[in-house]
C-alpha cells in the first residue's frame, strides 16, 4: 500500500520561500563581480603576455592583436572567419574571458 502525505499549507510557504531565497541569491552573487588587476592572455595553452589591466598597450600575435586600455581589455582584431573574439567586446571584470577557438587564443582577467 503506497501512502502518500498531502502537502500542507506551511510546507508549500516553506518550499516557496527557498525557491525565492535561492534565486536572490544566485542574482546577487552572479552578477557582483570585482574588478580584475591582471589580463592573461594564451595561445595554444602558452601563456604569451601576463600584465597588469591598468597598464595600456597592444599585444600582436601572429594572427591576433589584443588591446589593453583605460582598464579593459578588447580583441581589436583577428583574421578568423566569424569574428566572434573581436565581437564579443570589452571585458574588465575577474573571471571574464574572450576566446577565439579558431586561433586558439584565450585572453582572461585575474
Amino acid at each position: 500500500m503506497i501512502f502518500v502525505k498531502k502537502l500542507k499549507r506551511f510546507d508549500i510557504i516553506l518550499i516557496g520561500f527557498l525557491l525565492f531565497a535561492s534565486l536572490v541569491l544566485f542574482t546577487l552573487f552572479g552578477t557582483i563581480k570585482r574588478k580584475g588587476k591582471r589580463v592573461v592572455i594564451k595561445q595554444n595553452d602558452t601563456v604569451v603576455y601576463s600584465g597588469l589591466l591598468s597598464k595600456d598597450g597592444e599585444v600582436s600575435l601572429k594572427r591576433n592583436t589584443v588591446k589593453i586600455e583605460n582598464g579593459v581589455v578588447f580583441m581589436k582584431s583577428a583574421d578568423c572567419k566569424n569574428q566572434i573574439c573581436v565581437k564579443t567586446g570589452k571585458i574588465s571584470k575577474s573571471g571574464e574571458t574572450i576566446i577565439c577557438l579558431p586561433n586558439k587564443v584565450i585572453v582572461e582577467i585575474e
